[in-house]
């Protein structure tokens, strides 16, 4: 559900009173914003201005030698083009930055790159609080979760026209928290999947980390683990793996594997086109080169006439919908990733999108499991019905996922 103009202008204009009566009284602000929105201000106040220009720069050759060759840089490379899409269609800055919200790389659509570009939110810019003031990547590094930070609960006024969403990166091994992404953008393009997107990218990051951190031990006593046949998940964030390798494809090619997969009997030239065009202005000539590139990723195991994978095939989808059947929702929840491949124009995916997404909402209205509940609320923050359900059915009875259930709704409603 989209977000009204007029709701979050009223709800601009309540964070600045918050605001101005921390900045002009203090103590005055308590009950007006969220509690760590509140300790960040109480952490900004003695550090920074609240009319402060610009983030600070760290040394820009000790940027640069932390960031070539890192983890961190190998990954965002490989998955590059989809955050630069990202960036584009949603007119967004994004950054990732390092476990001390130091920024290492951005790149933003051509309104946002300019407004960051102004504040220093560029490589080597410090985003802590104690640099710069309240936001969203200070918290998402100091909490370790997905954090939100509007207009003027920003603490400098220089981001009061801002609003930013982060998640934390960890090293998919260690867990380590290597740092976080941030998606910002202007306060009245906030949008209610603005968080769950962050986590999704967070996640395509943790996906395309190099395989020696990954991966430690494929090529040695645990290659018995490695999925035989093509492995593909959609939920969230897409990625493809070829006996456990990952496939490094572009958006389409994702998409056409996504829907050759899901009619293993395969499909025609032009079944294909309608299932992955629609009615765009695209050529047969240029799905042929995509599935040619395609076909050389998957080592020739895609047949033609019609296009058909010839391997076995594991999807995240049909294991949610297959958990969903038997009853398993407490399952199904936790193997259900997020919206299916997000902000995909291909008519075929965009419907199986909507069917998975309500299926995983109404087994819940069935069947509110509360530990259940409290993941999907993770994905889906601001779905209130859901979780007003789950709170109805548990009652008074306690339960240990009740408080943040509360929370969980209490911000929604903000």
């Amino acid at each position: 559900m989209t977000t009204s103009h007029n709701q979050l202008q009223s709800k601009r204009l309540e964070a600045v009173r918050a605001w101005m009566n921390f900045v002009e009284h203090g103590d005055l602000a308590e009950g007006l914003v969220r509690p760590e929105i509140l300790r960040s201000w109480e952490r900004s106040a003695p550090a920074v201005g609240i009319d402060v220009r610009e983030a600070p720069l760290a040394d820009e050759s000790d940027t640069q030698s932390f960031w070539q060759g890192s983890p961190l840089q190998v990954a965002v490379e490989r998955v590059e083009q989809e955050l630069r899409r990202t960036a584009e269609d949603g007119d967004l800055v994004v950054a990732v930055t390092d476990a001390q919200t130091r920024i290492l790389w951005t790149y933003g659509g051509r309104v946002m790159r300019r407004k960051a570009e102004t504040v220093n939110f560029v490589a080597g810019g410090r985003w802590d609080d104690t640099s710069v003031g309240t936001n969203a990547l200070d918290l998402a590094t100091r909490n370790d979760a997905p954090s939100m930070v509007f207009s003027a609960e920003h603490y400098a006024e220089i981001v009061h026209n801002w609003v930013c969403w982060a998640a934390p990166v960890h090293d998919p091994v260690s867990g380590e928290q290597l740092g976080v992404i941030d998606l910002s953008t202007t306060w009245d393009r906030t949008h209610p999947i603005g968080l769950a997107t962050a986590r999704v990218m967070a996640r395509l990051i943790e996906t395309a980390m190099p395989a020696s951190r990954q991966h430690p031990g494929l090529s040695g006593d645990d290659e018995e683990d490695v999925v035989p046949g093509l492995d593909l998940s959609l939920l969230g964030a897409a990625e493809a793996r070829l006996d456990g390798k990952r496939l490094l494809l572009n958006r389409r090619q994702t998409e056409i594997l996504a829907l050759l997969a899901m009619n293993p009997t395969g499909l025609s030239l032009e079944q294909l086109h309608a299932l992955l065009y629609g009615d765009q202005a695209v050529t047969f000539s240029t799905l042929k080169a995509e599935v040619s590139h395609l076909r050389s990723a998957l080592d020739g195991q895609l047949a033609s006439r019609p296009y058909r994978l010839m391997m076995p095939v594991t999807t995240d989808v049909n294991l949610v919908l297959r958990l969903l059947r038997s009853g398993q929702v407490r399952a199904a929840v936790a193997a259900y990733g997020g919206d299916l491949m997000p902000g995909t124009e291909s008519p075929a995916l965009s419907e199986l999108a909507d069917f998975v997404a309500v299926a995983v909402r109404e087994a819940l209205l069935a069947d509110p499991q509360p530990p259940a509940v409290a993941r999907y609320t993770e994905l889906a923050p601001y779905d209130t019905e859901v979780i007003e359900v789950c709170l109805a059915v548990m009652g008074n009875s306690p339960h240990p996922t009740k408080a943040l259930l509360k929370g969980r709704l209490a911000a929604a409603r903000r």
